[in-house]
């Protein structure tokens, strides 16, 4: 009995030893304009050996990564490659080759690498990633949220001398219209007024809409800040408003020097270098 009590504090002790993973696991995040996107893979290393073509075969499924499947969660339907993604959480799969790679969203995202049979009804979505050659070697595996917009981005995929990328596209205009929309119709404060002309302005839509709300804005704050005044100035010149945007710049231009803020001096004294008031 006493030796089977001495086996068992044996075992516990060892199952509390820890070591360092070989393909250690990590996760990254990141709001793309304002979908929340995050994947989840383990990361093997070369170690010396060569790995595309040979430690990954050109041609066969592969897991992306090591251990369990890579995983990607989309709080949003994306888009890629013209076909729609809805949003919840994939393995992706990929077919790595010299030129491209196919990638596939699968449905079943809990198997251990590779799934025991695979199901091409579970494949979601399939799409092309071009390949790249990379300067140097990559030595682990890694995965990249690249390419960030307001309504894009591309996941990127590098080890060795390779770097593939997939494209999407989130569904960020159709929503923020939608809020502005709806907070239009309500009570606007002047903080939904600034940045309902910031979004037009920077989105390329009606500027003189742009333009109403960004004064409305300025009107309504009791001492409006720099930066909000170099924004109004900007969406002045982009009407043809030169004279507004130089008024308006100067003020800017004024509140940057007295916060010593360098990078809006700057600004604002090269605008106004180009609009003829300096």
């Amino acid at each position: 009995m006493l030796g089977l009590m001495a086996l068992a504090m044996t075992f516990s002790v060892q199952a509390q030893l820890k070591t360092p993973q070989p393909s250690p696991l990590s996760k990254i995040e990141q709001v793309v304009g304002l979908t929340d996107v995050s994947i989840e893979y383990s990361r093997p290393n070369m170690r010396g050996r060569e790995v595309f073509g040979n430690l990954v075969p050109y041609g066969k499924t592969w897991r992306t990564g090591a251990n369990a499947n890579t995983k990607v969660t989309f709080s949003d339907d994306v888009v890629i490659d013209g076909k729609t993604l809805k949003s919840g959480t994939y393995a992706i799969y990929t077919v790595p080759n010299k030129s491209s790679w196919d990638v596939m969203f699968y449905t079943d995202s809990n198997n251990s690498g590779l799934p025991k049979t695979w199901d091409d009804s579970k494949v979601a979505l399939k799409a092309k990633a071009q390949v790249y050659p990379m300067p140097v070697d990559i030595e682990t595996f890694t995965i990249t949220l690249d390419d960030l917009t307001s309504d894009s981005a591309v996941i990127g995929m590098l080890w060795g001398k390779v770097y593939a990328g997939v494209k999407f596209v989130v569904p960020t205009d159709k929503t923020v219209m939608k809020n502005i929309d709806a907070t239009m119709k309500g009570n606007p404060t002047a903080n939904d007024y600034y940045a309902s002309a910031v979004y037009y302005y920077e989105s390329g839509k009606d500027i003189k809409q742009a333009q109403t709300w960004i004064d409305k804005s300025i009107e309504m704050t009791e001492t409006p800040a720099f930066w909000q005044l170099r924004k109004q100035a900007l969406i002045h010149a982009k009407t043809g408003d030169k004279a507004g945007a130089i008024e308006t710049a100067k003020k800017s231009l004024a509140g940057a020097e007295a916060a010593g803020n360098a990078d809006y001096i700057k600004m604002n004294t090269d605008s106004l270098k180009e609009w003829g008031a300096l």
